[in-house]
């Protein structure tokens, strides 16, 4: 392994059937007044809710609500949020949901306190909180962005046409305890539950294809990929298998908790790409990345021609005899495009509502990352992105 890093995590994780039940113990060390945040109202309908406010209770804490949460949470649900935060003095948030909820939670914790406009100073200008942060734990719903272990927050200004990330720095952002129940998510709709899985396997390999020495990290990553195609393809086909949901779950988990990222480089740039589209689009964040994937990973290829090979080699068994590289290489990919379609995602933009007069806005709203074998054009995104259509 090449380099120098650090690794901290100091989320506390509680996995399984009985997890919830650590939720009391976990809200004696925080303060009396608690945001609750969550989505559109579905932990009201599958019980969650009743089970959460329930152990709120029990435990005396004051509740303030902030609901609607949206899949993509725009800057003005913060403010929204904010403005009940400060009323109701919460000193502690509690997210039940998926991750643009756990995101959305994250985002509020550093700007409850924050006397600037957060959207400036946290998603214009990419600075770190010079205020208190309000701690946050998660009850996760729904698998995909690993938000429920990282420091992580996406949020969509729509008026500008952008939905920017930011991964912050300070560990007081990242959840202080995370409760994971495989059962929460065998309520979602299928299309959901494959948008995630995709999503968990794309943070996987922007990880993964970067860096040419040998490093530990990639062994690492090649064994979370090959566990989730193992175990979608059994939730696809079985979607109450316990087993497969709960291994989707803990590997989604440890796809973007910055375990697999340590003495790498990083490519983000389908990320980048997927979150201009849906800044334009509002389409589901999972299905943006599937529909750009293969694009710019046939564009990227060349110059990452070995990993390519390794990739095909070893997380999709194709055997190398008498072939060239470039061969095996595509061979790969066209074996990933196969189980992404075997799961429904969408493999083209025009079927997630994009259209060709988007494109100018989403060429704009792509922020170009370095790290990767090709450090992108603007012309390179248009091309990606037509290819993608």
């Amino acid at each position: 392994m090449l380099g120098n890093f650090s690794y901290c995590n100091p989320t506390k994780l509680y996995f399984g059937e009985e997890a919830l039940g650590n939720l009391s113990v976990e809200l004696e060390k925080y303060g009396n007044h608690v945001a609750l945040v969550y989505g559109g109202g579905s932990i009201k309908k599958n019980g969650i809710y009743d089970e959460v406010i329930g152990i709120l209770n029990s435990a005396g804490k004051i509740v303030a609500e902030i609901a609607g949460v949206m899949p993509n949470p725009t800057i003005h649900k913060l403010y929204e949020g904010i403005e009940i935060a400060r009323k109701n003095k919460v000193d502690f948030i509690l997210a039940v949901g998926g991750g643009s909820v756990v995101d959305y939670a994250k985002a509020l914790s550093v700007s409850i306190h924050c006397e600037e406009d957060p959207w400036e100073k946290y998603y214009a200008r990419f600075e770190e909180p010079t205020c208190e942060v309000v701690p946050v734990g998660a009850v996760l719903t729904m698998v995909g962005t690993g938000s429920e272990m990282n420091a992580g927050a996406v949020i969509t200004y729509p008026e500008k046409k952008l939905k920017i990330g930011h991964v912050f720095a300070d560990e007081a952002v990242i959840p202080r305890f995370s409760i994971l129940n495989p059962r929460y998510t065998m309520s979602l709709p299928e299309y959901q539950m494959v948008a995630g899985i995709y999503d968990l396997f794309n943070h996987i390999s922007e990880q993964y294809f970067s860096g040419e020495d040998d490093n530990t990290s990639d062994y690492i990553s090649e064994g979370l990929m090959k566990s989730v195609i193992h175990s979608s393809r059994i939730a696809i086909q079985t979607p109450g298998d316990y087993e497969a949901r709960s291994n989707i779950m803990w590997t989604a988990t440890w796809a973007l908790n910055t375990l697999v990222s340590r003495g790498k480089s990083t490519d983000w740039m389908v990320h980048m790409l997927g979150q201009s589209v849906g800044a334009c689009s509002n389409a589901t964040h999972g299905m943006t990345l599937s529909a750009v994937s293969l694009p710019y990973y046939n564009m990227i290829m060349p110059y990452g021609i070995q990993k390519f090979v390794r990739f095909a080699v070893n997380v999709w068994n194709v055997s190398p005899a008498g072939k060239t590289d470039k061969q095996v290489a595509k061979e790969g990919l066209t074996a990933m495009e196969a189980w992404m379609k075997d799961l429904g995602l969408a493999m083209k933009l025009s079927e997630i509502g994009v259209t060709s007069e988007m494109l100018d806005d989403i060429v704009n709203g792509t922020l170009i990352m370095e790290g990767g074998y090709k450090v992108l054009s603007r012309e390179d995104i248009r091309n990606v992105l037509i290819q993608a259509m």
